[in-house]
């Protein structure tokens, strides 16, 4: 993120309230080691198994309605699936966006191809928070990076298979966060 730990630590440490925190679940000030363990520790929460996208991979046919099968099918013959892939469905890879007509903001012009576990909790949409909707943001993307222009149908569809990636976190369901 263009820092140092070092850097990191010490802006941590010109925080009152944060000094406080590390030293409620560390017992001390932040310290390189504090830092990369809480870090560390964000990072797992960020795991949200047991959607029902995970439930129908795992066998359960039930688990997914004809219309967001379809939508997974779409996903993939689209060529959705050539840049959201594995298991975070993204969030692997960094991609130029914009391919085939602008996308968002323009700068930068390179970025990481985000996670889609979730997405349907996490308006608005894009690194510029440009597209409002989960619906919008499916439309523009199947413009802007795949060359098509989606129907209302297949927008639908396509958002009701990305319903099915909101998994659980501490066995709750995630939910979006208040406005």
């Amino acid at each position: 993120m263009g820092t140092s730990v070092k850097e990191v630590i010490k802006k941590l440490r010109a925080d009152p309230d944060t000094v406080h925190q590390f030293e409620e679940a560390y017992g001390h000030p932040p310290d390189r080691s504090s830092l990369l363990d809480a870090i560390a520790t964000y990072v797992q929460s960020l795991l949200t198994p047991g959607s029902r996208f995970d439930r129908w991979l795992g066998g359960d046919a039930a688990a997914l309605s004809a219309e967001e099968l379809n939508g997974y099918q779409l996903f993939k013959s689209l060529g959705c699936v050539s840049c959201h892939q594995g298991v975070n469905v993204g969030g692997n890879l960094f991609e130029r966006h914009g391919i085939f007509h602008p996308l968002a903001s323009p700068k930068p012009e390179i970025l990481r191809v985000p996670s889609l576990r979730n997405v349907a909790t996490t308006p608005p949409y894009f690194h510029d928070g440009s597209a409002p909707t989960l619906q919008e943001a499916v439309r523009q993307m199947g413009h802007a990076q795949l060359d098509q222009k989606l129907s209302d149908q297949q927008v639908d569809a396509i958002v009701g298979f990305l319903n099915t990636l909101t998994g659980t976190y501490r066995g709750s369901p995630v939910v979006a966060a208040p406005p």
